[in-house]
């Protein structure tokens, strides 16, 4: 008989573990997908995930989402969007606050996809 562990994990106490920004941690995986959760403040770097669909979700603070073609999507706590994969796109926050988001993506999918920066997370972190 397989037995699974089942863990709760409190999303307010893995926010308190880290403050780095742009540094996804990862918290959860199911299916090959990855739960992450992330503390940004600023402008990220264009880019793309040829691949896969990534999902935001907005914790706390109000997280922009920028297209090339010119739109912008704006999230509020609470709300969510999933950014199409092949579709390019710049997240970014108002000036000097920070936004605690989660994300959702399969474990293969690069932080800023094919773009290298400063910014890049070769490799995120577990708490």
């Amino acid at each position: 008989m397989y037995y699974l562990p089942r863990m709760k994990v409190n999303i307010e106490e893995k926010f308190s573990l880290f403050t780095d920004q742009w540094s996804p941690k990862i918290i959860a995986e199911l299916n090959g997908q990855q739960l992450k959760l992330a503390k940004i403040q600023g402008d990220f770097v264009w880019h793309d995930h040829a691949n896969e669909d990534e999902l935001f979700l907005v914790y706390r603070g109000t997280l922009f989402l920028d297209f090339r073609d010119g739109s912008t999507v704006s999230l509020e706590p609470g709300e969510c969007y999933v950014v199409p994969k092949g579709v390019e796109h710049r997240p970014r926050t108002k000036d000097g606050e920070e936004v605690w988001l989660m994300l959702m993506e399969p474990a293969e999918t690069k932080h800023t996809g094919d773009v290298k920066s400063e910014l890049t997370v070769e490799v995120c972190e577990r708490i």
